[in-house]
C-alpha cells in the first residue's frame, strides 16, 4: 500500500510535529499530544521511536529539525492516480465527491485489475439512483443525528415503518453491503440499507423507544509476525475496530480487537486474508472457526 488515504494521519500528524520544531516549539509533551489527536493511539508504536532515533531523519535527538520551512502536501502524480482509480469505485458517488482535475490522469488501477473472493454476489445496488438518494439521506441524518422515519422490507417481505435514531452506517465487505446502526426501536438496531423502501427526516416530533436492544461484544486477541509490513497492515485493516495493540518483542505483537458477534464470520475472512503471519490466540472458537474454513479450502483444492 502506498498510502492510507489521502493527507493521511501519519502523514498529517508528522507534519504538525515538524511544523513545531521550525518554530523551535517542539517537546516530548507536544509530541504525544499531536499522535494522540491526529493519528491512532497505536501510532505511538511507530512514529515516535522512528523519530526519537533518527530513522526518518526529521527530527533530532534535541527537538530540532533540519528542515528550514514548515512542510507542505501538494498532491503528487502518484496520489492523483489513487484518486483517479478511487472515482472509478460504483460505490463512491454515494458520497457526492468531487473529483477535479483528474480529466487527464491515468488510474493506478480499475476495478477490471483484481478479483474479490469469499464476497456474497448480490451486493447493494450502488448504481440504483433511488439506493443513492436513500444512502444520502440516512448518511445525512447520521451525520447531523436527526431521526428517521424508514419504510423497510423485514426479513420475511412484509413492510414495516420504523421511527429511529441513527447511531452510523458500516459496510461489511463480505456481504458487499452498507447497513444502518441504530437506537430508537425495541425490536431491532440494524437494517440493510438495500431493504429500504424509503426514509425520510420527519418535520414532526417522533416518539422513539428507550428501550436499547442488547448486542453481544466479542473481544479477538491476534499474535501478529511482523514481517511484510503485517503490523501496519493489520492496523490500517481493522482501523474502525476498537483495539489496542502491545509489543512482545522485535517482531511479535499481540491485538486485541472488540467486535460484534453478528460480525463473526466477516472477522474470519479478514484473519485468513494475513496468512501465517496472524495467529488466533483466543478465544477457542474462533480458533475453531478459522481451522473449519481451512479444512473447507484443502477440501476444494485451494492452496
Amino acid at each position: 500500500m502506498i498510502f492510507s488515504e489521502l493527507y493521511s494521519v501519519y502523514y498529517n500528524a508528522v507534519a504538525k510535529i515538524l511544523s513545531l520544531a521550525v518554530k523551535g516549539e517542539a517537546d516530548e509533551k507536544a509530541l504525544h499530544h499531536i499522535i494522540s489527536q491526529y493519528a491512532f493511539s497505536e501510532s505511538m508504536l511507530t512514529i515516535l521511536p522512528s523519530l526519537r532515533e533518527e530513522k526518518w531523519q526529521l527530527l533530532k535527538s534535541d527537538m530540532t529539525t533540519p528542515l528550514r520551512h514548515e512542510p507542505t502536501m501538494p498532491l503528487t502524480t502518484l496520489e492523483k492516480r489513487w484518486l483517479k482509480s478511487l472515482s472509478l469505485d460504483e460505490r463512491i458517488r454515494l458520497f457526492d465527491l468531487p473529483f477535479e482535475g483528474l480529466d487527464d490522469v491515468e488510474p493506478l488501477f480499475t476495478p477490471d485489475d483484481y478479483v474479490i473472493y469469499d464476497r456474497y454476489c448480490d451486493g447493494d445496488p450502488y448504481d440504483s439512483d433511488e439506493y443513492i438518494k436513500i444512502f444520502r439521506t440516512v448518511l445525512e441524518a447520521v451525520r447531523q443525528k436527526h431521526p428517521l422515519k424508514i419504510c423497510a422490507y423485514n426479513r420475511r417481505g412484509n413492510v414495516m415503518v420504523l421511527n429511529v435514531l441513527p447511531s452510523r452506517l458500516e459496510y461489511s465487505e463480505k456481504d458487499d453491503k452498507f447497513r444502518l446502526i441504530f437506537t430508537g426501536c425495541r425490536h431491532a438496531d440494524t437494517i440493510n440499507l438495500s431493504r429500504i423502501i424509503s426514509c425520510r427526516i420527519p418535520d414532526e416530533e417522533i416518539r422513539l423507544s428507550c428501550e436499547p436492544v442488547p448486542r453481544e461484544k466479542r473481544t479477538l486477541t491476534l499474535r501478529v509476525r511482523d514481517e511484510r509490513n503485517a503490523l501496519e497492515r493489520a492496523m490500517l485493516h481493522f482501523a474502525h475496530f476498537e483495539k489496542q495493540a502491545e509489543r512482545l518483542d522485535e517482531k511479535h505483537y499481540t491485538m486485541r480487537i472488540n467486535y460484534d458477534r453478528a460480525d463473526e464470520t466477516e472477522m474470519v475472512i479478514r484473519v485468513l486474508g494475513f496468512g501465517p503471519l496472524v495467529e488466533v490466540i483466543e478465544p477457542q472458537s474462533f480458533r475453531e472457526l478459522i481451522i473449519e474454513r481451512l479444512k473447507k479450502q484443502k477440501s476444494c483444492g485451494l492452496k
